[in-house]
């Protein structure tokens, strides 16, 4: 029998998922879950419970565990090609590595001048560069930071160059760009717009650009549109598909936009990762808690 939780919109989707897996709920008690990474190296994987001012972890049969706190309010996670975690802080504003040591480095904390937002999600490309998303979510409460007045004069997507360390705009037309990923040839970037999330005329909708061979982007078409909610942390499979958060679950994207289906998770879902030895566990941060479940499906190379 398929699994209640799996809403097939496309026969496709059945190459996405494993019909009969179980869905777990591996962590809980938390008051906002978001940016799952897993790390193959130690088998285990780190998420962040902002409010609660934390980075968890949680390893298969040991459950879960701190891993930092205070945090900085930190929410999206990712590792660069050193495999060294790359941490979005909503309190100082910022984002920032944490070296083989434990120490952490100040990878970027303003521009122009100006303190950034509240960096949100973030991703590594092969080339080494660090590309980010910088809404205002961090400072418009003390809820998930420090409620401040925003100095940046738009919600810039950055490109932090690899070789110089400068930082610059790569998009700045986003109400409150969010979650990002890259397709597995690096090609394409994903970006999610967020706004609806205070403004409901704002489309809830993913956009597609593609990458120059400087560093820059063109286009930016929609590529999606999320039917429940709005789209907050994306990932690609390798085959492309693009997997994200929404108001009811996990919705799977073809890369044509087709939706193929969807996981129905009880809590609004924030973010999503692959991870385990095979790449084909699927990590959910969806509010309160994180759930597992396996799916056919391989993430997209990630250190």
């Amino acid at each position: 029998m398929t699994q209640p939780f799996y809403e097939q919109h496309d026969p496709r989707f059945l190459g996405c998922v494993v019909p009969y897996s179980p869905m777990e709920e591996i962590a809980t008690g938390c008051r906002w879950t978001e940016g799952p990474v897993w790390f193959a190296d130690h088998g285990c994987l780190l998420f962040s419970d902002i409010p609660n001012e934390r980075i968890l972890r949680w390893t298969p049969g040991a459950g879960v565990s701190v891993f930092r706190q205070p945090s900085g309010f930190a929410n999206g996670h990712t590792r660069d090609r050193q495999g060294r975690l790359v941490t979005c802080e909503h309190g100082g504003r910022r984002v920032t590595r944490t070296e083989a040591d434990g120490t952490v480095t100040v990878l970027a904390d303003s521009w122009d001048g100006r303190r950034l937002n509240s960096p949100n999600d973030v991703v590594v490309k092969s080339d080494g560069s660090v590309w980010f998303t910088d809404p205002t979510y961090g400072i418009l409460s003390d809820y998930e930071g420090y409620r401040a007045e925003p100095e940046q004069a738009a919600r810039h997507v950055f490109r932090l160059d690899p070789v110089s360390g400068a930082l610059a705009p790569v998009v700045s037309d986003f109400v409150q760009p969010n979650g990002l990923c890259f397709s597995p040839d690096e090609s394409l970037l994903y970006i999610a717009e967020s706004g609806a999330s205070h403004d409901p005329a704002v489309p809830p909708v993913i956009r597609r650009f593609r990458v120059t061979d400087r560093g820059g982007l063109s286009g930016g078409e929609v590529f999606a549109t999320i039917d429940c909610g709005l789209p907050d942390g994306i990932r690609c499979d390798m085959a492309g598909n693009l997997w994200s958060s929404a108001g009811d679950g996990v919705h799977v994207f073809a890369p044509d936009g087709a939706l193929l289906g969807k996981i129905r998770v009880p809590q609004r879902v924030a973010n999503l990762t692959f991870g385990g030895p095979r790449r084909n566990r699927l990590f959910i941060a969806a509010t309160s808690s994180v759930y597992l479940v396996y799916v056919a499906a391989t993430g997209a190379q990630v250190p």
